[in-house]
């Protein structure tokens, strides 16, 4: 099977794509309620697409020499913790904190994908560990941090089988969402790998994105919940 290649610029472009997406999407369910159902439908692009592009970049054959493994975890352990605390104070959480925001969800997937490609037993007992622990306690659960081991195998080893196991896990988003919107990632992804876009990369714009957009809406709710407005 054809290996997926996509230029640096039609990757970037699918992260600004989940960027927009997922904002649209927390504007909703922060702001107005869950009551704007489109928001929600097509929000549920955003995660395979941040999960796709991450496991993309960590499919790369230098990954382990560059140690792009290490910055990338001490990036999402960072900035995961930051965002936790307008995450948490923006409500709807279990226990007030359950589950781990979406950056601890892709911090699971690193960790998974770092032990499962250093080859070992030893160490793909421990993948399977923190797959099962992880997986239980950040946002999305088990089928997001399955979609990025499936992705990622396919972006390193190509064939009809991988690629059914990246959309069937991307299916299995289903009983989470409460929808199949997750796969409309999937065109997306095969479109951009037939154009090549040119996009600058922006490598932690990302990061600093996703605690700072929670804090401005929890920031927002302020006066509205002055002004009468009621938030669940």
């Amino acid at each position: 099977m054809t290996p997926l290649r996509l230029s640096e610029g039609s990757l970037e472009a699918l992260k600004w794509i989940a960027l927009l997406l997922m904002t649209g999407d927390h504007v909703n369910k922060y702001l107005f309620n869950a009551t704007l159902p489109v928001l929600f439908e097509v929000g549920r692009v955003a995660l395979p697409l941040f999960i796709f592009v991450l496991a993309y970049n960590l499919a790369r054959p230098d990954v382990m020499a560059r140690g792009t493994y290490g910055r990338t975890m001490k990036r999402l352990g960072l900035f995961g913790a930051v965002a936790s605390v307008p995450f948490i104070a923006l409500g709807g959480l279990a226990f007030g904190w359950w589950p781990l925001n979406v950056l601890f969800t892709l911090l699971v997937i690193a960790g998974t994908l770092l032990l499962v490609e250093k080859g070992r037993t030893g160490t793909w007992i421990v993948a399977g560990i923190l797959f099962l622990i992880g997986g239980s306690s950040v946002e999305y659960w088990w089928p997001a941090v399955a979609l990025g081991l499936a992705a990622w195998w396919h972006c390193k080893h190509p064939s009809w089988w991988s690629a059914a196991a990246a959309v069937l896990a991307c299916a299995a988003l289903g009983p989470v969402n409460g929808n199949l919107w997750a796969l409309a990632a999937v065109p997306l992804v095969l479109i951009a790998s037939r154009i090549e876009l040119r996009m600058p990369r922006l490598r932690r714009v990302f990061y600093a994105y996703y605690p700072l957009h929670l804090a401005a809406l929890w920031l927002i709710r302020i006066p509205m919940s002055k002004a009468g407005y009621l938030f669940f």
